[in-house]
């Protein structure tokens, strides 16, 4: 893959990791790539080297994991020697947790072991690249004039960069595309670099969201309609195919496209002919069909509401792009980037940054509306932000909805503990007591692993093990029964019907019902 993934230079990376094959084969892989690679094989002697030439390193790659330092310990310490070095963590354990402790410790980025060399790389020009100015130079030149291609997709996630290698190819020829995803991944980003990064780059790009036109009028919208072809038609309509005739034509929610009109939709695909309502003649067209879906199309087939014959045209290249909650090695990329453009955009004209709380609870959040739903979170931040950070608190509606982020439950058991005005509670003392308090209740959970052996020795029964993780879990979500239910995986009336059978009682779980 090209375009996406080059660098933009040699930069100067320590390597910490007291591993010495983990040490060799991220040399190995970094060094591919045209960088120069230091190493340090611990923490102690990583601050060291850092200390002594701290102008030195543009990138810092950090294990977790490590005897004397731990990884969370040297990026305390870097902080307090007050360096800027971006730095990429690698942790063999893919939990949440460590992931927001480390970005509330100000990792740049993360890394799950055994990272791959494309992975690294990515990783290392994404954290290069983090000079601001080039960021706003970019958004800049993006809204001027209009176009997006492959480098304006921010991303660091395996998944994201198979979909944009997938996207590449598919951009080299005139092949029918199919994007799958949830609303608010980024479909008609992909679609539009797609179209860039082809032969059709200057010509038109027409986006239609099918699910937005009322039934009766999409024939009409996609297709044009003559002078008189029916009531109020007064005046003739070219269509959506003929305004793209020579370049792409982005159908988006195709699963909501009426039948009878997936028949005039079957004929372009196969002839590139469209017939105009009212008129007596077929008129060529020479577009590029590139179509998104949320839905699963294939079970739209099953039941008959979308046509079979239709869907294998069209499904020649699927492309399925996945949730923000299963590429979390995105958000922090794309929080800063919203937040760098949002802010140029202001009047105020001042950078807004993002601090490790922030971005911390922002990485822990599943994004149930996806990327759309972060860019709308930074932009409202970014308008009513006070200050030129943005942290946890100009979230509120984001951790209101994580247990471990509840201000609002924290608030009074804060102030009894540290004595703090809770009329303050953005002040930064207060936050960093909530701090604490979120470390606390991170590590309590981890403490509370559940046993797979009973004290003979013997793997324990799956209902009693079932049992006491429901236990668990309206203990560490306090009873609140829709969040229970969701991060178990089931739902509330299955919830409801175990709790009967194991006799536990919601409001006291650790105590069995009467």
């Amino acid at each position: 893959m090209t375009g996406y993934n080059e660098l933009k230079g040699a930069g100067q990376i320590l390597v910490v990791e007291d591993d010495p094959v983990q040490r060799r084969l991220l040399k190995n892989a970094i060094e591919r790539h045209g960088h120069v690679v230091h190493q340090a094989e611990n923490g102690r002697i990583g601050l060291e080297m850092v200390k002594r030439d701290s102008g030195l390193f543009n990138v810092i790659v950090l294990d977790l994991m490590m005897p004397e330092m731990t990884g969370l310990e040297f990026l305390d310490a870097l902080h307090e020697f007050g360096t800027q070095i971006p730095v990429i963590v690698q942790t063999g354990q893919g939990g949440i947790e460590t992931v927001v402790q480390a970005m509330r410790a100000g990792a740049f980025d993360f890394v799950v072991k055994p990272v791959s060399p494309e992975r690294i790389a990515t990783s290392i020009s994404n954290a290069m690249r983090l000079d601001q100015r080039e960021v706003k130079a970019r958004a800049g030149r993006r809204s001027r004039s209009g176009s997006v291609g492959f480098d304006d997709i921010v991303s660091a996630s395996p998944a994201m960069l198979r979909v944009i290698d997938l996207a590449q190819r598919a951009a080299q020829s005139n092949i029918p595309v199919v994007l799958e995803g949830e609303s608010g991944v980024g479909k008609e980003l992909v679609a539009r670099a797609i179209q860039s990064g082809g032969d059709r780059s200057n010509k038109p790009f027409v986006t239609v969201n099918c699910g937005a036109i009322p039934h009766n009028l999409v024939e009409s919208i996609l297709f044009g309609h003559e002078k008189g072809a029916f009531t109020g038609a007064t005046e003739r309509h070219i269509g959506k195919f003929m305004e793209a005739d020579g370049g792409t034509i982005f159908l988006d929610e195709i699963g909501d496209l009426p039948l009878e009109v997936q028949v005039k939709l079957l004929r372009a695909v196969q002839q590139g002919e469209i017939e105009t309502v009212g008129a007596r003649t077929a008129h060529k067209v020479n577009v590029r069909l590139i179509s998104a879906t949320n839905k699963d199309l294939i079970e739209e087939v099953k039941n008959g509401h979308f046509r079979e014959d239709l869907y294998y045209r069209l499904n020649v290249f699927p492309i399925t792009i996945p949730a923000l909650r299963k590429r979390k090695e995105d958000i922090p990329h794309l929080v800063r980037v919203f937040a760098e453009r949002f802010s140029s955009e202001q009047k105020s004209g001042r950078r807004m940054t993002v601090n490790s709380g922030a971005l911390a609870l922002l990485t822990a959040y599943d994004w149930p509306g996806n990327i759309r739903q972060l860019e709308n979170a930074i932009f409202r931040a970014v308008v009513l932000a006070e200050g030129p950070e943005l942290t946890e608190g100009d979230f509120p509606q984001i951790a209101a909805q994580l247990p471990e982020y509840e201000v609002v439950d924290h608030l009074a058991l804060v102030a009894d503990n540290t004595g703090l005005d809770p009329d303050d509670s953005y002040g930064e003392d207060f936050r960093a007591s909530i701090s604490g308090e979120v470390h606390h209740r991170l590590s309590e959970a981890s403490e509370n692993a559940i046993a797979s052996v009973n004290p003979a020795g013997d793997v324990r029964r799956l209902a009693d093990v079932e049992e006491e993780l429901i236990r668990f879990a309206l203990k560490f979500y306090r009873g609140q029964m829709s969040q229970v239910a969701r991060k178990l995986g089931i739902g509330r009336s299955t919830l409801y019907r175990k709790l009967k059978d194991y006799g536990i009682d919601p409001d006291n779980p650790q105590k069995d019902a009467a």
